[in-house]
């Protein structure tokens, strides 16, 4: 008896800022991977999620938002943004629903053609909708798929609908994996995160987290984490007046990792400056973003 052979690729996540991709990442894998933000441009890199069932297997890659680059790092996001779309089986373009018609993703992404790749619309944050706004925006898009990341509602048939476009294929990772990252990488993603909710609008996007010491096979756990910011004044402000909002952020974010690992953490935290390191391309480097000639993507 022949059996169906089953399906796996890659599906590139892609949008504006603030569309909500994180948060279909995290809803569809069941874990939070990407760390989710009211601020925009929280996702700097290139994320990777599993998700396995019985016949396929689809691999999420929730990407940086679609921008217009003013410096290094912004240019690194958008570069990996594109290369995603470029490298993908199958592209789902996430846009707000409640900011009415969508640019195409050529015009979003300031494309010179079409991607290779079929393209998927999906309206996020449909449950925001009123029902009149809903079926007015479904007459000119009959095509986009009407999904709540936040609530799940429409996620389970926009994902059967993504599988039938995978390719034939063998599993290309073991079925209990979740994602590609290190847990070095998640630890300073949930440290950031907590920064970024303790945080004026002043600080977030000069922020960078570099785990310099990850010690395992020890109770607990150690890491050292440093927080770098671009100027002095933003120093003083996360480490706040007598050093009580970084003792804050230190601890809400070791209970997050604690969860995380499954165990007792000790989280040695610290605050240095780095002038200018968002428009310095070794910087940038550093920190492990990655910058690609995007001229071809």
């Amino acid at each position: 008896m022949l059996h169906a052979m089953p399906k796996a690729g890659f599906v590139a996540i892609v949008g504006k800022p603030n569309a909500g991709k994180s948060t279909l990442l995290n809803r569809i894998i069941g874990e939070k991977l990407a760390i989710v933000s009211e601020k925009p441009q929280s996702t700097r890199d290139r994320i990777v999620g599993i998700h396995t069932t019985d016949d396929m297997q689809m691999i999420l890659l929730d990407t940086p938002g679609l921008l217009n680059p003013r410096y290094e790092l912004q240019r690194a996001m958008r570069s990996t943004a594109l290369r995603t779309m470029k490298d993908a089986d199958v592209i789902l373009y996430l846009a707000d629903a409640t900011e009415r018609m969508p640019p195409t993703l050529i015009v979003a992404a300031e494309l010179e053609a079409s991607p290779s790749a079929p393209v998927v619309l999906v309206l996020n944050k449909a449950d925001a909708l009123r029902p009149v706004e809903r079926t007015e925006l479904a007459e000119q898009l009959p095509d986009a798929w009407f999904i709540s990341a936040l609530t799940g509602e429409g996620v389970d048939d926009l994902l059967r609908a993504l599988a039938q476009q995978l390719p034939e294929s063998p599993f290309l990772y073991p079925e209990d994996e979740i994602s590609t990252a290190s847990m070095r990488f998640f630890v300073a993603e949930l440290v950031r995160e907590t920064a970024l909710e303790q945080l004026s609008d002043e600080v977030p996007y000069s922020l960078a987290c570099e785990v310099e010491e990850f010690r395992e096979g020890q109770t607990p756990l150690y890491i050292r984490a440093v927080l770098y910011v671009e100027r002095e004044s933003q120093k003083r402000i996360l480490i706040g007046a007598g050093g009580q909002r970084i003792r804050d952020i230190g601890r809400t974010a070791r209970g997050k990792i604690e969860t995380f690992v499954g165990g007792p953490v000790y989280l040695d935290l610290w605050v240095k400056v780095l002038p200018n390191w968002r428009k310095s391309e070794s910087a940038v480097r550093r920190f492990g973003y990655r910058l690609h000639d995007d001229s071809s993507a």
